[in-house]
């Protein structure tokens, strides 16, 4: 059931990773391919690692990278700071992110899970490539209000950085591209493939009798979007959502400049929803009871809102009480605990 990147160096042991941000690791002498392995039934990886393979000393320094302080201007905000893996690396509790001077921004953090198989990225997908992607959240000033130059100037001069780049790229010299190809080979890292889910899809456990009714309606109600094995089409829908005037998100919208894409976002990975709260682009919904709620009777029949939740004369989607909780019954064996307390993540 496991498939292996395949890139004919076999790996013979796991790096050994450190408790504190302020300890180096060893480097190997010799670095070695970092294999990545996922379920057959995933599907194919967009991670180019052709363009930017996956090592383990290129791992380890993008995890150090992942807790650095130092990516913002003043040192105090890390990529760990909002995306926590308790929660699969989201800011649980905040509704939006909250960065540099206490500084409040418009969107919720999303999960960082699954990166590797995904062709877009952010809820409105600006990013097509995830070597891309870090450099968003380091310049944006509500985030980390830093640069690239910056980044590469404050790192430079740390000898112990020095090391861990040389062990990751054959030399010292730090660029920002190196910085973002080392947090991507970290994010790619981060797979979530052993929910309870997974283990019935590979016959090794069987739903119990909730669940199983919960799949069920699941697929009639939910899957139209929340599609495939990440459980997400990665389409940018409007589903009736009011538009927060304190935010002024527009969504797909501020990427486009299309009326058309209005409130549009993209639709997200279900995997870990347990753990994910609070909801939707902006946080508005706390529980998953309010998020199906929503759904079922607070839609906005916007005009471009999305077909799916426009049909035979009813907005939204009809779910009863009992069609809910079974739903939500399902959501959980997305939980994947394994990949929340797993301490190769860990700072």
């Amino acid at each position: 059931m496991i498939k292996i990147l395949k890139t004919g160096v076999l790996l013979l042991f796991f790096l050994s990773f450190v408790s504190c941000s302020d300890e180096v690791m060893e480097p190997l002498e010799k670095d070695e391919v970092y294999n990545l392995s996922f379920p057959s039934y995933f599907p194919e990886m967009t991670f180019d690692t052709s363009g930017n393979p996956v090592t383990k000393n290129g791992v380890e320094l993008g995890r150090k990278l992942f807790y650095e302080g130092r990516l913002s201007r003043n040192n105090t905000i890390s990529c760990g700071f909002c995306h926590i893996q308790e929660n699969a690396f989201t800011h649980h509790g905040h509704t939006v992110s909250h960065g540099i001077d206490d500084r409040i921004g418009i969107r919720n953090a999303p999960p960082v899970q699954n990166m590797a198989f995904l062709k877009r990225y952010m809820w409105d997908g600006v990013i097509h490539n995830l070597n891309e992607q870090p450099i968003i959240p380091i310049t944006n000033e509500d985030e980390m209000d830093s640069s690239m130059p910056e980044v590469v100037s404050k790192l430079s001069s740390d000898a112990k950085y020095k090391k861990l780049f040389k062990a990751a790229y054959g030399d010292e010299t730090i660029t920002g591209e190196r910085v973002l190809k080392a947090l991507s080979q970290f994010m790619a890292t981060m797979i979530s493939a052993d929910s309870r889910y997974d283990r019935v899809k590979q016959g090794k456990e069987s739903f119990s009798s909730e669940e199983a009714q919960g799949m069920s309606l699941f697929q009639q109600k939910c899957a139209s979007c929340h599609s495939g094995e990440l459980f997400t089409d990665e389409s940018f829908r409007n589903t009736g959502m009011y538009y927060n005037t304190q935010f002024k998100d527009a969504g797909r919208y501020r990427v486009t400049l299309d009326q058309n894409d209005w409130m549009k976002f993209r639709v997200p990975s279900l995997r870990n929803v347990e753990y994910t709260a609070p909801y939707m682009h902006d946080g508005r919904f706390y529980t998953l009871d309010a998020v199906l709620n929503f759904y079922s009777d607070n839609v906005e029949d916007n005009v471009n809102l999305d077909p799916q939740l426009k049909q035979n004369g009813h907005l939204g989607i009809a779910m009863t009480t009992q069609e809910k909780q079974l739903i939500i019954a399902f959501l959980k064996t997305l939980s994947d605990k394994n990949f929340i307390s797993n301490p190769k993540f860990a700072e």
